[in-house]
């Protein structure tokens, strides 16, 4: 059996109450303060863990106690560097033989790949499964409610990004047009060379016209608002912290908003022991990833760096149906998304006007 681990991490500081109730009532400074000086721990085992072919893994979610805002502003990026290193560590001396690097940890710096070189073991971001499941869900979503790839508008925000790039050259030729959104204009315009009938953004207003809209940026605070978005629009939101308002949600239920990602792990018995928001049995793609190359036994560097290759994405799209990995449904803003949701997407649609 190959064992993983997995990096996970505050996304702001009050999610220290899940583990430290008096954080509670500590404003955010000093929960940083505490953060910043403790650690990397092991936060939960994970057992249970089995492929349709008969293969098992088990492994670690590792904590790394930082949040986005001190990965990005508040600490020198050799310091975010050396928690990675020790987390590897930890999972080294639990038998872990890879470890994926989950949210933030998987883009702050260079995308993994000076903690790679420091790391007694292999290192995953997981952004090739997460790519894989952002276009499988938003395109499962655009049949749905009645949207027609070739005869509709696609928006990529974050569009520079590893995750946005390719996102943006696989699904580019299956729509009319793609608009790449990304805050310099020079390095979007490159993104959308390289993609189908594509212009280059660096203004989210111009989403306007997207029928769906591929959200993955690290901008770490809200991007997207309720007047952005077409009626009837598709948004997948691959970003954590997300990209879209909670304002979306509760002013335009005409608009289908899906958390990219949200995987069904195979295996009878699951136990992650840890409540990250999802059901029983389902994970982020990005840890999927990484037991999926457990099971596999592909013990390698396989995502790092800021670029994703289309045959890495195949890949994982091949393992994940070789070991039983599958779409889980849609989520959205930490719930299910039921029926009547949906139904409101594919009315809107109808509306005069509208495709």
């Amino acid at each position: 059996m190959h064992k993983f681990a997995f990096v996970i991490h505050p996304i702001k500081p009050q999610d220290a109450a899940r583990k430290y109730p008096i954080a509670k009532y500590m404003p955010d400074w000093l929960i940083e303060s505490f953060y910043g000086r403790k650690k990397p721990f092991i936060g939960s085992h994970v057992t249970g863990v089995e492929s349709k072919t008969g293969a098992k893994t088990e492994g670690v979610f590792i904590i790394c106690p930082l949040t986005p805002d001190m990965m990005l502003h508040k600490l020198p990026l050799e310091a975010v560097y050396e928690k990675l290193i020790y987390c590897s560590e930890v999972a080294k001396s639990e038998g872990a033989e890879i470890m994926g690097l989950g949210a933030f940890t998987s883009v702050v710096g260079d995308g993994g790949v000076t903690v790679a070189k420091h790391s007694p073991i292999a290192i995953t971001t997981g952004n090739s499964y997460t790519i894989a499941t952002s276009i499988q869900g938003a395109l499962k979503a655009c049949a749905m409610i009645g949207i027609e790839p070739e005869n509709s508008n696609l928006a990529v925000v974050g569009a520079t990004g590893s995750i946005g790039r390719t996102c943006a050259k696989i699904l580019s030729p299956q729509f009319q047009k793609t608009v790449c959104v990304g805050r310099d204009q020079v390095r979007t315009q490159a993104v959308a060379d390289e993609c189908v009938r594509a212009t280059a953004s660096i203004d989210v207003e111009s989403i306007r016209d997207a029928d769906v809209v591929i959200t993955v940026t690290s901008a770490g605070a809200d991007l997207i608002f309720p007047e952005h978005l077409k009626p009837g629009a598709i948004v997948c939101d691959v970003a954590r912290p997300r990209d879209v308002s909670a304002k979306v949600a509760s002013e335009r239920p005409d608009v289908l908003v899906i958390e990219g990602g949200v995987v069904a792990v195979p295996g009878k018995d699951i136990n992650f022991n840890f409540n990250f928001g999802f059901p029983p049995k389902t994970a982020f793609a990005c840890m999927s990833e990484t037991m999926m190359l457990a099971l596999e036994g592909k013990i390698e560097n396989f995502t790092l760096g800021k670029d994703v290759s289309v045959g890495q994405v195949e890949e994982m799209i091949r393992l994940a149906d070789k070991h039983g990995f599958e779409l889980a449904g849609f989520r959205s803003f930490e719930k299910a998304v039921p029926d009547e949701a949906i139904d409101r997407a594919r009315l809107a649609r109808l509306q005069p006007g509208m495709a």
